[in-house]
């Protein structure tokens, strides 16, 4: 009879030590996904992980702030000394939601092959926020887009784009030199 007591502890022990590592375990992943413990209904408004630069008030690379609401930079001067090289490594930022190339899929937002020179909602197989639909009779230029890039949120409220934008305009013009590529006929660039 004793063995079956030993046994039957060693059941119990096994149990006990299961539901510990479990608790340990979610106490760990608690403080991995919300940052620290909190009350149930207070951690609803930081679920999950945060892409950096992927919602307001985030860093959007190493140091460098968040895009503010600001006034609209003339993205002319910048687009006369942008590197098209460069805004291909700045796209890289995009690529978790958006492709470039011809023909390229959707993702989570539309293809950007021929986006400049083109209109708000151009891609027929795309369903846009009505935001963006509001705006289908826009065309996308250089200023139009850097304006766009600044403060996705911002230019069209209520679009569904969960990204703070790019705060420096040698970035945003970089990008969009890289962009213009992106076309069968890209727009001349300004002098």
């Amino acid at each position: 009879m004793a063995h079956g007591n030993i046994e039957l502890n060693k059941i119990a022990a096994a149990v006990l030590l299961a539901g510990i590592i479990a608790m340990i375990a979610g106490i760990a992943s608690d403080i991995l996904y919300t940052g620290g413990i909190e009350h149930p209904k207070k951690s609803e408004a930081k679920r999950g992980y945060t892409i950096p630069g992927a919602e307001n008030g985030a860093a959007e690379g190493a140091g460098e702030q968040a895009a503010a609401p600001q006034k609209p930079v003339d993205i002319a001067p910048f687009m006369a000394k942008a590197d098209a090289a460069a805004g291909a490594a700045v796209a890289k930022r995009c690529t978790s939601c958006h492709t470039f190339d011809k023909g390229g899929k959707n993702g989570v937002g539309p293809n950007q092959w021929g986006l400049l020179g083109n209109h708000f909602a151009h891609k027929e197989d795309f369903q846009y926020s009505q935001a963006i639909q509001a705006l289908k009779d826009k065309k996308i230029d250089f200023q139009t887009l850097s304006d766009f890039l600044t403060n996705p949120k911002a230019f069209a409220p209520g679009n569904k784009m969960a990204f703070a934008g790019i705060a420096k305009p040698e970035d945003r013009a970089n990008l969009i030199a890289y962009i213009n590529q992106q076309s069968d006929s890209p727009l001349p660039l300004p002098k």
